[in-house]
């Protein structure tokens, strides 16, 4: 069985694996030292800089092939204009407390949302489904946290959560950034339209189906069509029918309203004891009204509603006044007609902004849901509305939206994100939280929105109560805050406390990376490398130890050696802290090209970065830099893209589109170039914004399809996705038109038909205008399809065409080409040629590992680890090894050092299938649970899975 475990293990094409994005600020205040760091340079710091200079041995970096069109002179430029904060101490930097749930054992955690949600009822997945989200917060990957957000509006049940997911998932997207979309456009699913987020009641099986919006109703719900209205112009303004019906009329001042008694007190209890009860307005034909509110043409239009059941088409303030005459005299059936005919009237902020009072004060549910909904859906613009942020942030507030069923832990979980997201340290951002505190009632939110406060408090530099609310979380069952309690405790003077905090810790718990990361601060010299480094071996991914081990290294006068350190964790996980501080150990170094590269690149991914403890924006030392280095036309810039994206260099690839978007910042297809580095960085955020600016910039209809086509398929919305692509295509045959359609049909499994359809997709954009760097991608991926096809020479061609054109990745299909053929040596070469040309390699490095005997192959993988812990292959191909040679309990090992810092789907199903082979059944079931949390739909896990719970269920013999 192990033999075949390992067999298979060589033979999957196995996905890449997902790189983290998280981002580590550099804390002004987070050390005893932070009165040290002013905005002058002082003489002794100088002195140092000039000191590092003169002794550092440096190899100076070869400048660009391409010459420049015209060099300029570099200008004497003082090193306090461009380090206004002098240099980094480790005193000063300080790893973010993460803002999310976390905990010390997460696949335990994995597992128990799995199970919770696998055993709720119909009614309460939505609910666990939410849980989920919060778990999956704290991982790099957002597509996992907008699935589990899908699947929470899918079992939503109530009008409430269905609003407030839709907006979310909405939000998600950012469409509000695209010019010419209004807040309440709807995708065209019932998933995120409007209209049906207010039809009550619970059917996950019509979420993805499309909307009603063009049909203009909604059967059973809020809208009606023009069918559904009733106009008084059809019925006499008595009410309608023959005179000989009314037996009785309402005398509001001079008018007298005429209408018939029973349908008045079919209306309500209330009125039916008025009108046949003991009172004397019983015995009366003509009753006097006046005294109640309402005006006449407000009591004509109940006495329509008497006799039809339904509204006319009556003015707004007619409808305001039946609404609280239904509340004076419980005319649920009335109020309920109004209520639905009042929330089909709001459209935009202004309307909600009239509505949402009435709503509130005469508690009608639709209707407030209605202006809710709009303004959640206009975030985060609208939380500069004074209104709305008095109504959410007060307790006054929460307590009126909670009177008609409209305050939840959801509502104030999803704005607390977006005010934290917005302003952390903002005293809006701390009411919201206060109000999310409110609304927990389960462990996990109680944990999360303490842990939440204390995050928000810390960077507030307010510690006592920062240290308060980590408590509480602590209390709650939150391990993870006790972390901001020792940082709380530090930064009130009790250093000797935060560090036994962080041993205990240790002690208690089997430890992860960040519990070493977090006691580094709390000691020196020897023992803060110690823990550095071990923090490092168990999470490579935490950004806080390189950082630290590079400042360490420049007050060494070591800083080739710090660049080194800072770029081992640049080239698997790119963050603007990390690009910051090589930047600026580059300025030392006078490496003025290197530190403009790695501005340019941060900048990319936070166009708003202040460095230097936020004492100089990016864009102000780009000025600064600029005149140091060799200045390239937009030509020169574009020859500077083909030589990097051919040496796998993304960074830099990065750097000279942001260049020449500083010349052409309106060019829709640099924008779009830039999204597709970003994704390949895996900075999926940075990238999304970049795809919306490309479609905002576009001048032409059918290149904005495609945008907005790329846009809903990085975002999970394949179908979407290819309708635009053939919307495109109908206007304007196109290169990108093509292949976004062919990429999104090649997502899915192809059958031989399908991939008929995708290579002939991908031949016509190749016969569209486009540029050598798209259509190499394209001939690689024509190459990746003729090869599942089995047509080994078409698709040699085609990586042969992209390497002529400089797409150095096609080497990699090139030698899976020639390893099919069974020509081992050929496909180890070209892998070889890979590893040479590319900046990036780690993919290289495991690809060629394919082609080789084992020990070359445990050489490449452990080479490939070294460059990129987050790939996963290496680690299963090493585990796999271990089973085969029997050794269970290290290729367990193996897998656990890993899956602590990336918990992965593949991981998770391989370390189940071995403790399945070694009859561990708990560990067996638990790695299960964890996998199927992150893909309920995984087949290989689902069988395994049934097979354990099977065999747990036998009895013993």
């Amino acid at each position: 069985m192990q033999h075949n475990i390992f067999t298979t293990m060589r033979s999957l094409k196995f996905p890449e694996g997902c790189k983290g994005t998280q981002v580590y600020a550099i804390n002004p205040t987070g050390g005893e030292g932070g009165g040290g760091c002013g905005g002058k340079v002082g003489e002794k710091f100088l002195q140092h800089l000039q000191d590092l200079r003169a002794n550092s041995i440096r190899t100076k970096s070869s400048r660009n092939s391409h010459p420049p069109t015209n060099q300029t002179t570099r200008t004497n430029v003082s090193v306090e204009s461009l380090l206004p904060a002098g240099f980094p101490t480790v005193d000063l930097m300080e790893p973010q407390i993460e803002p999310c749930l976390k905990s010390v054992d997460f696949v335990e955690s994995l597992a128990a949302v799995y199970k919770k949600i696998e055993d709720s009822s119909q009614f309460e997945k939505s609910e666990r489904f939410l849980e989920q989200c919060a778990v999956f917060k704290g991982l790099c990957d957002p597509k996992l946290f907008r699935n589990s957000l899908r699947s929470a509006r899918q079992h939503a049940v109530d009008v409430h959560s269905k609003v407030v997911l839709a907006s979310w998932l909405k939000f998600e997207r950012r469409e509000d950034e695209l010019i010419g979309l209004s807040a309440m456009d709807c995708c065209g699913r019932n998933l995120e339209c409007p209209r049906a987020c207010l039809v009550p009641g619970y059917d996950p099986e019509s979420v993805n189906d499309p909307c009603v919006c063009s049909r203009g109703e909604l059967e059973g719900g809020v809208l009606m069509g023009d069918g559904g209205e009733c106009s008084t112009s059809d019925i006499d303004e008595a009410g309608g029918g023959d005179d000989d019906d009314y037996d009785m009329s309402f005398c509001i001042g001079d008018d007298e309203i005429r209408g018939v008694r029973y349908n008045v007190a079919s209306l309500s209890r209330p009125f039916r004891a008025m009108l046949y009860g003991e009172f004397k307005e019983s015995r009366r034909e003509k009753i006097n009204f006046s005294q109640n509110g309402i005006s006449a043409e407000g009591m004509r239009a109940a006495m329509i509603f008497s006799r039809t059941k339904r509204l006319g088409s009556f003015e707004l303030k007619i409808v305001l006044e039946l609404l609280s005459l239904a509340n004076r005299f419980c005319c649920d059936e009335l109020k309920s007609a109004c209520d639905s005919h009042l929330a089909s009237l709001v459209c935009d902020m202004e309307e909600a902004m009239m509505l949402i009072e009435y709503g509130l004060e005469e508690g009608a549910y639709l209707l407030v849901a209605a202006c809710l909904q709009v303004i959640l859906r206009e975030l985060p613009f609208s939380m500069h509305n004074p209104y709305v942020m008095k109504l959410f942030c007060g307790s006054e507030g929460r307590e009126r939206l909670a009177s008609v069923g409209h305050a939840s832990f959801l509502l104030y979980y999803f704005l607390s994100q977006i005010a934290m997201e917005e302003e952390m340290k903002s005293n809006n951002t701390v009411m919201l939280l206060e109000r999310l505190g409110e609304c927990a009632t389960e462990d996990w939110q109680k944990q999360l929105a303490y842990h939440q406060l204390g995050v928000v408090m810390l960077e507030r530099t307010e510690f006592k109560d920062a240290q308060k609310w980590f408590e509480e979380a602590v209390e709650a069952g939150h391990i993870y805050s006790s972390v901001g309690v020792a940082r709380a405790k530090y930064n009130r003077g009790h250093k000797y406390s935060a560090y036994k905090m962080m041993n205990s810790l240790i002690s208690d718990h089997t430890p992860v990376g960040w519990m070493y990361q977090e006691r580094s601060l709390y000691c020196t010299g020897k023992e803060k490398l110690m823990d550095l480094n071990t923090a490092t071996e168990l999470d490579p991914t935490l950004s806080f130890p390189y950082k630290c081990r590079a400042v360490l290294l420049v007050q060494e006068n070591k800083l080739e050696s710090a660049i080194s350190e800072l770029n081992k964790i640049i080239g698997f996980k790119v963050s603007p802290d990390c690009l910051e501080l090589r930047a600026w150990i580059s300025i030392v170094l006078e490496d003025y090209e290197g530190a403009l590269r790695d501005v340019r690149a941060l900048l990319t991914l936070d166009p708003n970065y202040m460095m230097f403890y936020g004492k100089k924006h990016g864009d102000h030392l780009v000025e600064l830099l600029r005149p140091l280095v060799q200045q390239y036309s937009q030509a020169d810039c574009w020859m500077q893209l083909y030589d990097r994206w051919s040496s796998v260099d993304d960074i830099g690839s990065l750097a000279v589109v942001h260049q020449m978007l500083a010349n052409d910042p309106r060019k829709s297809l640099l924008w779009f170039r830039q999204s597709l580095l970003l994704l390949r960085l895996n900075c999926q955020k940075a990238a999304m914004r970049s795809l919306r600016l490309a479609r905002n910039y576009s001048t032409s209809d059918h290149e904005k399809l495609v945008y907005e086509g790329w846009i809903l398929y990085d975002t999970g919305h394949r179908e979407e996705a290819l309708s635009k692509a053939e919307h495109s295509i109908s206007i304007q045959r196109s290169f990108e038109a093509f292949f976004l359609k062919a990429y999104a049909l090649a997502d899915s499994s192809l059958d031989p038909e399908s991939s008929k359809y995708v290579i002939q997709l991908l031949e016509e954009a190749l016969k569209c205008p486009s540029d050598g760097l798209r259509k190499g991608q394209a001939l690689n991926n024509l190459g990746s399809v003729y090869v599942d096809c089995e047509k080994f020479d078409l698709a040699a061609d085609r990586y042969m065409s992209a390497l002529e054109i400089k797409h150095t990745r096609a080497h990699q299909g090139l030698a899976r080409v020639y390893h099919l053929k069974n020509q081992r040596k050929a496909a180890y070469d070209e892998m070889t040629k890979l590893i040479e040309k590319a900046r990036n390699n780690a993919s290289a490095y495991e690809k060629r590992s394919e082609y080789c005997d084992r020990d070359m192959a445990k050489s490449d993988l452990s080479t490939a680890t070294q460059l990129d812990p987050l790939r996963t292959y290496p680690y299963r191909y090493r585990a796999a090894v271990l089973m085969d040679d029997h050794k269970e309990a290290e290729a367990i090992r193996e897998l656990a050092r890993v899956i602590a810092f990336k918990p992965d789907l593949q991981l998770l199903h391989l370390r189940a299938a071995f403790y399945d082979s070694m009859g561990d059944a708990s560990c067996t079931l638990r790695d299960c649970e964890a996998a199927l949390c992150l893909d309920p739909n995984h087949t290989g896990t689902i069988e395994l899975y049934k097979r354990a719970r099977e065999r747990g269920n036998e009895p013993e013999k």
